[in-house]
């Protein structure tokens, strides 16, 4: 079965341009969000003046991602960066379940060979609070559905029915929906609701 991809990269960027940068980052992800087997992305910066961005995306399996990474929507997306002067790492990809919440541990190379920082994966706490979300729904559901169906079977064969049935709901559909819809929590970045304030705010001071 097709596993899930993570791909990381680091961009380095001249302090000063931090509003066309976040502007340029979301405007990549409301784009890759229109492709089949898009799962989630969301960006890192490790200091509030470091010229150091780290963006996570993910998608279904490597076809997908392919199907992403050879668009000409993403070509024009990366050609709209060439005037903020962005420098662009070498990517990281990561398969299975662990690139959810852990950020890939080998260092990741900017241009030049310097070494640049690894961002933070989400606090544990986080972590634990987000796998709550879906998984307490959820058993309550499986439970209730093995009490109605398996009713007379034996404890052991009746947990193991259920384990079978939310394990795969869990990993590719639960899972993967409760860390795309609170990335912006995870990653500790501003609510989708203040990065439109922001966008808005910014296309007005423009216009």
């Amino acid at each position: 079965m097709p596993e899930p991809v993570t791909v990381a990269i680091t961009r380095q960027l001249e302090v000063g341009h931090e509003a066309e940068m976040m502007s340029w980052l979301n405007a990549g992800i409301h784009l890759a969000e229109r492709f089949p087997g898009f799962l989630g992305a969301g960006w890192v910066r490790p200091e509030s003046d470091s010229t150091e961005w780290h963006m996570l995306y993910r998608f279904a399996d490597h076809d997908s991602l392919q199907q992403w990474e050879q668009s000409s929507q993403r070509a024009w997306w990366r050609a709209s960066a060439s005037g903020l002067g962005v420098v662009e790492a070498r990517v990281e990809k990561r398969t299975g379940i662990e690139g959810w919440f852990d950020v890939p541990q080998s260092t990741l190379v900017v241009e030049g060979n310097a070494p640049a920082a690894t961002p933070k994966p989400p606090p544990r706490w986080k972590q634990a609070c987000t796998i709550f979300l879906v998984f307490f729904p959820l058993s309550i559901v499986a439970n209730w559905m093995a009490n109605q169906l398996l009713d007379g079977v034996v404890l052991p064969l009746r947990v193991l029915a259920t384990v079978l049935v939310m394990t795969p709901i869990m990993t590719y559909v639960a899972l993967p929906w409760i860390t795309r819809t609170m990335q912006w929590w995870l990653q500790g970045q501003p609510s989708p609701w203040t990065r439109r304030r922001t966008a808005r705010a910014l296309e007005s001071s423009t216009s």
